[in-house]
């Protein structure tokens, strides 16, 4: 019953992809929200209780030194710095319309599908989960496998890395909860129980105190990771829960539901502070926060992904061109540049944009930048559905997984005009069997 083994067709009727028509209780945000208007929702880190308007999407991270606090710096405010005091300028470059990731190694190892794919936090391990019912980290550097995991009795949907590296979470259709020991590979001696149904989707708090889980049984729970308890139960949805995610500061926990519901809570009251849904009610398969803590991305099985602004409640940008029916895709943030500050530019500070990443269910992975929705680069190479993607920027790495039972990473290059395709691109394939080349062509 994993993702990796089950489309939404072939799953029992309380499947997490099947769309359902919410009553208009559940399909109002005003249940949720004070008699007198919008509940206060603070943006992460700011302690804001209003929405910034004027924040530029096209970027989706944050950086205290920029000045509109999106994160990166945009060109117009990189040409009004103040050029009087002397100090040499950034040359401001145009941004790239086309990424160059090509395939640089090819994991192999698992019996079935993988289900998801995440790079460590501190960019030296990827690890995988599959319908096997083991998990396996690899070496970012080498892609050598480093341990196999084994403990659970099912298919395993989802992990989850903690802040510091050390621990692993992993959520599987057992019901349970597992927590690993990443340099040991040994399970600790705990599990999370409390989930009456197939555990489908985890998260870390950004200290890594807490654990959120969502579940097939409709319900989100937080766990305090040191006593291994469960700290609260959020009665979320009326559907099983396919996503969660905690917001940077760790306030506020987002869920998503095939109700086609987004759901934002407030980890300290557990109150709802705000539902999101869009007028297609399509179902909703992941959530995750963006790294400035302003806007959810949310993947519906109508061929979409969608930025919203919690605050408001507006949907800002819908990015298309992959194909989603069926299964449950993972999507991440990523960034990428234009190659760096020029010679004489002062502190060879670089230049970066936003872009989201989704898997198809064609066997491609499509990259749109953030604020025009322009697809920079569509990389193909898996047989079937891709599921999961993640993104590393310590090592400018993308990571993908899919029903093919194989992990590809992906390294990036120069901006090429490639049309947005990769060219054809020799990959080492590391599995049981040795390491060997092969070609991979679009």
């Amino acid at each position: 019953m994993s993702y990796a083994s089950t489309p939404i067709t072939d799953l029992p009727t309380r499947s997490p992809k099947r769309k359902r028509t919410p009553s208009p209780s559940s399909a109002s945000s005003a249940y949720h929200t004070p008699a007198n208007g919008t509940p206060s929702l603070p943006h992460a880190n700011t302690g804001a209780n209003t929405y910034d308007g004027a924040a530029d999407l096209q970027f989706a991270y944050e950086d205290d030194e920029a000045p509109n606090g999106s994160g990166i710096r945009t060109p117009e405010e990189l040409r009004s710095s103040d050029e009087d005091d002397g100090e040499d300028k950034l040359t401001v470059r145009e941004r790239p319309k086309n990424l160059d990731y090509k395939v640089w190694k090819v994991l192999k190892g698992h019996q079935r599908g993988v289900a998801a794919v995440k790079f460590s936090p501190d960019g030296r391990w990827v690890a995988t989960c599959s319908a096997d019912c083991t998990i396996k980290i690899w070496a970012t550097t080498t892609g050598a496998l480093q341990h196999t995991l084994e403990g659970h009795l099912a298919g395993i949907s989802t992990i989850a890395w903690s802040p510091d590296s050390r621990i692993l979470a992993s959520g599987s259709d057992d019901k349970l909860i597992r927590l690993w020991d990443t340099h040991t590979g040994k399970c600790l001696p705990q599990p999370l129980i409390g989930h009456h149904n197939y555990v489908y989707s985890l998260a870390f708090s950004p200290k890594g105190n807490m654990l959120v889980s969502g579940s097939y049984d409709e319900a989100v729970f937080l766990w305090d990771v040191r006593t291994a308890r469960l700290m609260r139960s959020l009665p979320a949805h009326s559907d099983p829960v396919s996503g969660v995610d905690f917001v940077r500061d760790g306030t506020l926990v987002a869920s998503c539901s095939s109700d086609g519901l987004i759901r934002i809570w407030d980890t300290g009251t557990g109150q709802c502070l705000k539902t999101l849904v869009h007028e297609d009610n399509a179902p909703v398969t992941s959530v995750k926060f963006s790294p400035n803590g302003k806007f959810v991305l949310a993947a519906t099985l109508d061929s979409s992904l969608r930025l919203w602004s919690y605050v408001d409640g507006r949907c800002k940008k819908t990015y298309q061109g992959h194909r989603n029916e069926k299964y449950s895709m993972g999507a991440c943030f990523g960034t990428y540049g234009a190659g760096g500050a020029e010679e004489g530019s002062g502190e060879g500070e670089e230049q970066q944009w936003a872009f989201v990443a989704c898997g198809s269910e064609v066997g491609s992975t499509v990259l749109w930048d953030v604020s025009s929705k322009e697809v920079l680069q569509r990389l193909p190479g898996h047989e079937g559905p891709v599921l999961g993607v993640d993104f590393c920027a310590a090592g400018d790495m993308l990571a993908t997984c899919g029903l093919d039972k194989t992990v590809k990473l992906w390294r990036g290059g120069d901006a090429a005009g490639t049309n947005g395709h990769t060219a054809p691109v020799a990959a080492e394939i590391n599995g049981a069997n040795g390491t060997h080349e092969a070609m991979l062509t679009d």
